[in-house]
């Protein structure tokens, strides 16, 4: 049998703290999808996604000797990837968050409208907001950041964070209910 197939998670990662390269490329074939997953949500593009993947990965070998083992490395390796794509945006997001908070807009909502769209078609729509915005979602609402350490880490106020958070979410109803009409 292969040996990707017979050695675990945790004995990988054991031998990656020791330096072995042949253990680096395991896990680095082992979690390539997971981390390419993660960073597509935050990238533009399937390139862009790719460098944040293979930056992530240098970071995580460079410094796996301070992974914490009493937690779980999927999660590690997620917050590695995620920091790593904002830092790689985070030039571009300063430029765009220069919007006046005033031109926020009322939300509304169209709930059905999403039961017609498979995950593709909402990633694809997702694809279609700011960039700003795509970064707020994801942070928020998939990976779990508040509003306070968004605010942080993108250098904005979290009222902003807000603002950006209620912008995307308005323009993906909106978005969506075009494309449920055109799926309808």
């Amino acid at each position: 049998m292969h040996l990707l197939h017979r050695i675990t998670e945790e004995e990988i990662v054991s031998k990656c703290k020791s330096g072995s390269i042949k253990h680096q490329e395991l896990l680095y074939k082992q979690f390539y999808g997971y981390a390419m997953g993660v960073s597509m949500r935050y990238s533009l593009n399937e390139d862009d996604a790719l460098e944040v993947v293979n930056d992530a990965f240098i970071k995580i070998f460079n410094n796996i000797k301070t992974y914490n083992t009493d937690k779980p490395f999927r999660a590690w390796l997620r917050t590695i990837v995620v920091n790593t794509a904002i830092d790689r945006r985070r030039k571009e997001l300063k430029h765009q968050a220069n919007t006046d908070i005033d031109e926020a807009y009322d939300v509304g909502s169209n709930a059905s409208a999403i039961e017609n769209l498979n995950a593709q078609d909402i990633l694809k729509l997702m694809k279609q907001l700011p960039q700003i915005q795509l970064t707020i979602f994801n942070m928020y609402e998939i990976d779990g950041y508040n509003h306070d350490e968004i605010g942080q880490i993108l250098n904005l106020p979290a009222s902003s964070s807000r603002v950006y958070l209620s912008r995307a979410k308005e323009k993906l109803r909106h978005l969506i209910t075009i494309e449920s009409r055109n799926h309808g």
